[in-house]
């Protein structure tokens, strides 16, 4: 009567699936065309057998591969040079020995500008 009361204990781990992939298809094929499909399976960003039940099941594959426009890639780029500049002050401000020059203060002025300029194109961008 106890043991009715007791509330069930969660076992852990992984909760099983409702559907799970077991079957299992074998194919013949030549080594250049196992090349072939794995290339292709590689190019749309899938393992081989989600590339081939894909295209078994719709007759196509949507590539998974996203790409992003040459004004984002862009301002990837500049904000990464100016990361990496502001990386160097920083370090050189932050060091025992060295103290910031007046050149090296113009030039953290100018990387401020050029980062609100940045989020200025950025948040023009979004909108």
């Amino acid at each position: 009567m106890e043991e009715a009361n007791k509330p069930v204990r969660n076992k852990g781990g992984r909760p099983k699936k409702e559907v799970t992939k077991g079957q299992r298809i074998p194919i013949k094929c030549t080594s250049y065309e196992k090349m072939v499909i794995k290339a292709k399976a590689r190019k749309a960003g899938f393992a081989v057998s989600e590339y081939l039940l894909q295209l078994g099941l719709n007759g196509q594959v949507d590539s998974k591969v996203k790409t992003l426009p040459k004004e984002v890639m862009a301002l990837t780029s500049t904000l990464n040079h100016n990361a990496a500049n502001l990386n160097q002050l920083a370090k050189k401000h932050n060091s025992v020995t060295d103290v910031l020059t007046p050149l090296d203060r113009v030039a953290l002025l100018t990387l401020c500008n050029e980062l609100k300029d940045l989020v200025t194109l950025i948040r023009n961008y979004l909108q």
